[in-house]
């Protein structure tokens, strides 16, 4: 009996501890629960920032970003934008429009250092344009910059279409260099070379860079 009586007395001696103890449990489990929810909430989700990165790297928006990086490097936005025109008028994916402009201007950017290497302004839409065309076509920087220097300068924009033209046929950049060299002199040379090299390319179906710019003539 005196047993029983006492460990009663333990039992309501520990009540208000264990009671108080639990209190101060669930007071830190609410005051975590609401330190995470505002933590969550002031933290962008992973969906929230793929989203952002999305909207970065749109097609659009990366056209925007060639563009401002051609009007920085005096380059003129006609050869981009002409471009972005071609491809939608092919209706063209406008993701594969970007990638055209973003090479293009990876292109037109060397050709400009080119330019500038030969001391000529990189002002001139037809020189530069054609200058990117020759790059792409595989001519090398070297055999540009001695072309771009050498060649009189209302016949330079043909020169390198036809230099470039050769280098399309096959011909390795100094051979082809070589060949346009001994016939820049005289426009009826070039003319004839020029020609000579055209219809080469349409027996093979390709139309020559002269086209792409335009048909320039020589004078």
């Amino acid at each position: 009996m005196y047993h029983k009586f006492f460990m009663t007395a333990i039992a309501i001696a520990a009540a208000p501890a264990l009671v108080a103890a639990q209190s101060t449990g669930t007071a830190a489990s609410a005051s975590a629960a609401a330190s995470a929810s505002t933590t969550a909430g002031s933290q962008p989700t992973a969906s929230s920032q793929t989203d952002a990165q999305g909207q970065a790297t749109t097609p659009q928006a990366r056209i925007d970003a060639a563009m401002h990086a051609a009007a920085k490097a005096g380059i003129p936005s006609s050869l981009l934008s002409s471009k972005v025109s071609e491809g939608q008028a092919k209706h063209v994916p406008p993701a594969r429009i970007a990638s055209a402009v973003e090479a293009r201007l990876g292109s037109l950017t060397r050709a400009s250092t080119a330019l500038k290497s030969a001391g000529v302004s990189t002002s001139d839409a037809s020189d530069l344009a054609v200058s990117a065309d020759a790059l792409e076509a595989g001519v090398s920087q070297s055999a540009l910059v001695s072309l771009t220097r050498s060649a009189p300068p209302q016949r330079r924009v043909v020169a390198v279409a036809v230099l470039a033209d050769l280098v399309r046929l096959g011909q390795s950049s100094d051979s082809a260099l070589a060949r346009v060299n001994s016939a820049v002199s005289t426009s009826t040379a070039l003319a004839n070379l020029n020609a000579e090299v055209a219809s080469q390319l349409r027996l093979g179906g390709l139309s020559s860079t002269l086209d792409a710019v335009g048909g320039v003539r020589i004078p």
